[in-house]
């Protein structure tokens, strides 16, 4: 069948308008990206002997275990420097975190700009492995890694709107930090992806290792109050009336429990206890996997243990 409608008026063969000038243009820009993009291909981890800092994972079988690479000392120390520093700013500002002293809604403002912040570095690695899958890049396993990306900002999204059903966001001032240190951080976290992955992936590990901390920290000092308090409708929804396909993509590491079988996580919500002790082992869940991707580049990971990154002697980086 041919199309009805108008036709494109002819053209001479050889005549050039502006737009074949600026087609001609825009082809070149994208074959010169493309040309640099791959420049930069993505290699083996360096391979090194080396609360939340160790997970032994029992059934992890003996003939697989890879010990996990150790990053440079420099770009580690670097990393650790900027989380540490941005954290801790965080937390002088927001420092209420007893809820015998403090509303829900004054405590929960400093978890609305954590998870504000703590979510955009999902949004980064999805923009270039996208934007490198559109100039040709194949990569066995990427789409496995993007779907696992999209499923980690999803919850991290959840997170953030649990809190502001909390009241974590009535503040102008609270809105106005979070989303201005979000968008500085997309596009740091964006540069930092482009040229090193295991160097984002190992910021966001520190990130979730904080966030971890954090919340358990707060779980342990508001038990009482937090089992009096009713689970707000979004958490109800997200974590027991969903779908729970995205809730386990993000779930890479499977952990076995007491009878040696694989689990998969099914939160049930009684009070508002249960909801933030989901929201802390959610970051758990993304730790494992983060910590897997910088050390093996492997989601499920191949060692016998989930533990933090660790940097490498300069002897080792040197030899």
């Amino acid at each position: 069948r041919q199309c009805q409608g108008k036709r494109w008026p002819e053209r001479q063969a050889n005549s050039f308008s502006s737009i074949d000038i600026m087609r001609g243009s825009v082809f070149l820009g994208l074959v010169m990206t493309h040309a640099s993009c791959f420049n930069i291909a993505r290699h083996p981890p360096q391979q090194a002997i080396s609360p939340l800092r160790k997970l032994r994972l029992a059934s992890s079988p003996v003939a697989n275990v890879r010990e996990p690479a150790l990053m440079d000392e420099g770009i580690f120390k670097f990393n650790k420097l900027i989380i540490d520093s941005v954290y801790d700013v965080i937390c002088f500002f927001y420092s209420k975190n007893d809820l015998s002293k403090h509303s829900i809604e004054d405590v929960s403002s400093r978890f609305f700009v954590l998870e504000t912040v703590a979510r955009v570095p999902y949004f980064a690695y999805l923009s270039v492995m996208h934007l490198k899958e559109s100039l040709g890049s194949r990569v066995p396993g990427d789409s496995e890694r993007m779907r696992t990306h999209y499923a980690e900002a999803d919850n991290e999204l959840h997170h953030l709107l649990i809190m502001e059903s909390l009241g974590g966001n009535t503040s102008i001032i609270d809105r106005s930090i979070a989303q201005t240190m979000a968008f500085a951080y997309y596009w740091y976290v964006t540069l930092v992806y482009g040229v090193n992955e295991q160097a984002a992936y190992h910021l966001s590990e520190l990130i979730e290792d904080h966030a971890y901390n954090t919340y358990n920290k707060f779980l342990e000092v508001n038990e009482a109050k937090l089992k009096e308090m009713p689970v707000p409708q979004i958490a109800r929804k997200y974590y027991e009336q969903d779908d729970p396909y995205m809730f386990d993509t993000f779930c890479t590491v499977k952990e076995t429990n007491e009878v040696g079988e694989f689990s998969a996580r099914r939160p049930k919500l009684d009070s508002l206890y249960d909801v933030f002790q989901n929201v802390r082992d959610d970051e758990r869940e993304h730790w494992k996997t983060l910590c897997n991707l910088v050390q093996y580049e492997d989601m499920k990971g191949i060692g016998a243990a989930v533990e933090s990154t660790k940097a490498a002697p300069p002897a080792l980086v040197e030899a």
